[in-house]
């Protein structure tokens, strides 16, 4: 057996198709009619956008439009003004148009590939994604056909890009296998849209498996066996059948209220990173959005978002959301998220540095484009504002001034805005649990962020494999946090979401229930899921599991307990 990551749950059972990396060697070669050169550099981006746009139209009849919106974005990368511009400049310097373009993708795969965080991580892929598009079209080479892949088909690659998805005929493919990628990449994302089970980052696969080998993959656990017996195909047929029935199930719940089993009612809402992906929240039936992520609008920009800009961002996701709950967070850089034209220093530990509110309030113009930005969408639609990476009772209320700035401004303006926008902030870090009391008394919301408050808790990176068995929102210090936020939210009338993963984890929500948590916010495709699992709790039920699990002295006994009963 072998381990990956499961990305795309499910089962799938087929033989492998072995997806080759083609050839991108050159030789590069210095040129002396830098006109055509570029003129040559220029078609074959023309070409790569004309290919692009028909994956794109391919991808929306199989997966939807938004998701063909992946395949548009590589558009977006190709004509990037300062990429064009700084290619221009090298062919006119004598290099050819490879030369020259695969410096400039190669520089930005760089920057973004030293990142920490997976999303940041995946722009570096979709870089890659396009350079090799380019590049095949500057050297004549056919790109590869996955288009023609017989039923029953496992495609096995190195990196699954999405422009090869795109090609995916649905009812062929039963499997994708890899050896890198991640739960947030985009070839993720389109597998789980296409609900094609899929296992990645599986260590050597390519050298391992053979053309036509039979395998099953499990999606849901990141296991893949090669060269099956007939028992373990019997077996995983069932379990594929079995989840394929569960899938079924879930679909009961859609167009119903999140309500437990004694009528208790939640709000179970989505986190988005930009604003299209505020229909995909609408499509997996959730009930607004619980967290925008604000960075990927400064990290698809050379320079920073205007206001008009970004009000227009804000704007069209509350339009889309039609009044539902939309909670803004602000500008979150820093730490894992680096954008290189906001000038971030070198920091020897940038997770306890300048980062985040920290960063927004010592740079109050960028900040207050951004909440007048947000303000004026928020004429539009039910929006709040909610600032990250909260310690203390200062940092809300400067924040909150300069909200109260920035809404004098408009008056004076006579530009209309939600007088009564609601502020609040995330609680991730252990100083926000501790004086969580006090905090409530200056928001109008908390909600939890339960990846960072792990990591700042257990004191443990969760991308460093040596201390990543301290990494669990099931520690006994962490379970702690998360119920004196609640609680204290409860105590001052206000209310408490959670937008970290633990959210829709099925072993925390009891708990959840328990401690008084109002709002879910979870990836848009868990929503029925989560919804389900709420709905088999009573508040009764959930405390009786909740009392017995914080008398455990380990994570490891926390965990097995909630295995058995939840």
């Amino acid at each position: 057996m072998i381990k990956g990551i499961g990305v795309s749950g499910g089962v799938g059972i087929g033989k492998i198709l072995l997806i080759e990396e083609h050839s991108l060697t050159y030789t590069p070669v210095t040129v002396t009619d830098t006109e055509a050169e570029t003129q040559r550099f220029r078609e074959a981006v023309e070409k790569f956008c004309e290919n692009t746009i028909q994956q794109a139209e391919a991808l929306k009849v199989s997966a939807g439009e938004k998701e063909a919106e992946i395949m548009l974005g590589h558009i977006s990368i190709v004509k990037d003004p300062f990429l064009l511009g700084e290619v221009d400049k090298l062919i006119a310097g004598g290099q050819c148009a490879e030369a020259a373009f695969e410096s400039m993708c190669d520089m930005f795969i760089s920057i973004f590939s030293a990142a920490d965080d997976d999303v940041t991580k995946q722009r570096a892929a979709d870089v890659r994604d396009v350079k090799s598009g380019v590049l095949s079209i500057l050297l004549g080479i056919s790109e590869v056909k996955i288009s023609d892949a017989p039923k029953g088909t496992v495609l096995c690659a190195k990196e699954l890009t999405p422009s090869m998805i795109a090609e995916i005929n649905k009812e062929n493919i039963v499997g994708i296998l890899t050896e890198t990628g991640s739960t947030t990449s985009h070839s993720a994302i389109l597998a789980r849209v296409l609900e094609i089970p899929a296992v990645m980052s599986a260590a050597d696969i390519m050298s391992t498996a053979k053309n036509g080998e039979m395998v099953i993959i499990d999606g849901t656990k990141g296991e893949t066996i090669l060269s099956p017996d007939e028992s373990q195909i019997q077996f995983y047929a069932a379990k594929r059948e079995k989840l394929l029935q569960e899938r079924r199930e879930l679909e009961k719940f859609r167009g119903k209220p999140t309500i437990s089993a004694d009528g208790t009612a939640y709000e179970l809402v989505c986190n988005i990173g930009k604003p299209d992906d505020a229909a995909k929240a609408i499509d997996f039936d959730g009930e607004g959005v619980g967290l925008f992520r604000t960075e990927f609008l400064f990290m698809d920009h050379t320079s920073a978002p205007s206001e008009e800009e970004q009000f227009k961002a804000y704007q069209k996701a509350a339009i889309i959301l039609k009044n539902k709950p939309l909670i803004i967070r602000t500008l979150d850089i820093g730490g894992d998220k680096d954008i290189p034209y906001l000038g971030l220093a070198k920091e020897e530990n940038p997770f306890m540095g300048f980062r985040a509110i920290r960063y927004c309030l010592k740079h109050r113009d960028l900040f207050k484009t951004q909440l007048r930005a947000i303000l004026r969408a928020s004429a539009f639609g039910k929006i709040s504002i909610m600032f990250p990476l909260i310690t203390c009772v200062e940092e809300v209320r400067e924040g909150k001034a300069l909200v109260e700035e920035c809404k004098e401004e408009l008056r004076t303006e006579h530009i209309a805005f939600d007088e009564n926008i609601k502020v609040g902030i995330m609680t991730e870090t252990a100083a926000s649990g501790i004086i969580a009391d006090l905090l409530a008394q200056e928001s109008d919301f908390f909600s939890i962020g339960t990846n960072d408050l792990t990591g700042y808790t257990m004191a443990a990176d969760r991308g460093n494999s040596d201390v990543s068995y301290l990494y669990s929102v099931l520690q006994p210090s962490v379970l702690r946090m998360i119920k004196a936020i609640i609680e204290a939210g409860c105590r001052h009338n206000i209310p408490v979401g959670m937008c970290g993963e633990a959210a829709a984890d099925p072993l925390m929500i009891p708990l959840l229930i328990s401690f008084g948590l109002t709002e879910f916010s979870v990836s848009a495709p868990s929503v029925l899921r989560v919804r389900k699992c709420i709905s088999a709790w009573t508040k009764e039920k959930a405390d009786a599991v909740a009392q017995k699990a914080m008398n455990f002295a380990t994570q490891k006994e926390v965990k097995e307990y909630l295995s058995e009963v939840c």
